[in-house]
């Protein structure tokens, strides 16, 4: 190819990124009509968002650590998913892993630990927690048939239900009651096991899952798309009776896959545990299970995918929370423009499959 011919071929933008674009954009001009609907100053709720999104260090920090939670959920959703196995269950893997970790970091040989454990191990605690939880699904979709999906989702019910067990009984994580006034939460984490501060200043609360959750994220990209791994799981996820004739291990391939999803939920809430609440309270997943498995889906498969959809929404969760508070947009209405923005990347995702689809 010469330089004539590629003069006269500049480069554009897929049609795929101006779908993506005007369908975001789109979200966003709708989400903003509904604010003036309620009666609120667009402007002053845009800022809000924005100061709550990115307007400060500690804003941006904060975004992305929230970004990191909602990656490693979808990581393990598109891990699954290339076996064709829906992981639904990232809100139960994220509880059990703050279960682990609070009590690990609770433990007191663990804080004394040297090198660093003492925040690894608890982490890796939080890492098995998940795994375990993950592959009681694929047990029971191997031995007993059951949709991963619906074991999954009730797994999920369960662990959440765990948690506040676990903070209602002083023999399990309460803290000890001092008056009637105690809050059901656990003790807060030992300063040693808490996930170090990247750049060391609590104002920018950058910690140490973050560089963890990017190499996760390369080593799924690479195991995906350069790996024996990948093909067999790709293989299993296409025609696994085919799969099966081949000699690959069909049975063991999808426990172990969801093993390997639970595990990142369950690292997601020891990041979450570790890295910003230090103490385990009921709820303290705040639904980032059921928004990573969106973020998962929005991805189609896509590391990079999940990246930007993890970044998406991390921000819109810290920009709603600062337009909530400063601009008094109710939390309804805050939910509702997630959920516009939801549906409209959804319905881009399924005009950019059939487009595709036509071009093929």
């Amino acid at each position: 190819m010469n330089r004539q011919t590629l003069a006269a071929k500049p480069w554009r933008p897929a049609p795929a990124l101006w779908v993506s674009l005007a369908a975001g954009a789109g979200s966003m001009l709708a989400g903003m009509g509904l604010v003036a609907l309620m009666g609120v100053p667009v402007t002053e709720a845009v800022a809000a968002f924005a100061d709550g999104a990115w307007g400060s260090p500690y804003a941006l920090a904060a975004s992305i650590n929230r970004a990191l939670v909602l990656m490693l959920v979808g990581l393990g959703f598109v891990l699954a998913e290339r076996a064709s196995l829906t992981n639904v269950g990232g809100e139960g893997q994220i509880a059990v892993g703050g279960i682990a970790a609070t009590a690990l970091c609770l433990w007191p040989p663990v804080a004394g630990l040297p090198f660093g454990l003492a925040f690894i191990v608890p982490m890796l605690g939080a890492c098995l927690a998940g795994a375990f939880w993950g592959g009681i699904a694929g047990v029971l979709k191997v031995k007993a048939g059951t949709n991963e999906v619906i074991a999954t989702l009730m797994l999920s019910f369960i662990a959440i239900w765990m948690v506040y067990g676990s903070v209602q009984s002083e023999q399990l994580l309460r803290r000890p009651m001092t008056t009637s006034a105690t809050l059901p939460e656990s003790l807060e984490i030992p300063a040693a096991t808490q996930l170090p501060l990247l750049l060391g200043d609590a104002s920018v609360p950058l910690h140490a899952g973050l560089p963890i959750g990017l190499v996760l994220a390369v080593v799924v990209a690479a195991v995906l798309g350069f790996t024996v791994l990948g093909l067999k799981l790709r293989a299993a996820g296409l025609n696994p009776r085919a799969a099966r004739r081949a000699g690959m291990a069909i049975d063991r391939l999808s426990i172990g896959v969801l093993c390997a999803a639970g595990a990142l939920g369950g690292l997601a809430g020891a990041c979450m545990l570790q890295g910003e609440q230090y103490t385990l309270k009921a709820g303290f997943s705040s639904g980032y299970g059921f928004d990573g498995l969106v973020v998962g889906l929005l991805a189609r498969g896509s590391v990079p995918g999940v990246i930007a959809g993890s970044l998406l929404f991390g921000f819109l969760r810290s920009g709603g929370i600062n337009m909530e508070m400063v601009a008094q947009v109710p939390t309804a209405l805050v939910v509702v423009i997630q959920g516009l923005i939801i549906v409209t990347l959804a319905g881009a995702a399924l005009a950019i499959q059939r487009m595709e689809g036509r071009t093929a």
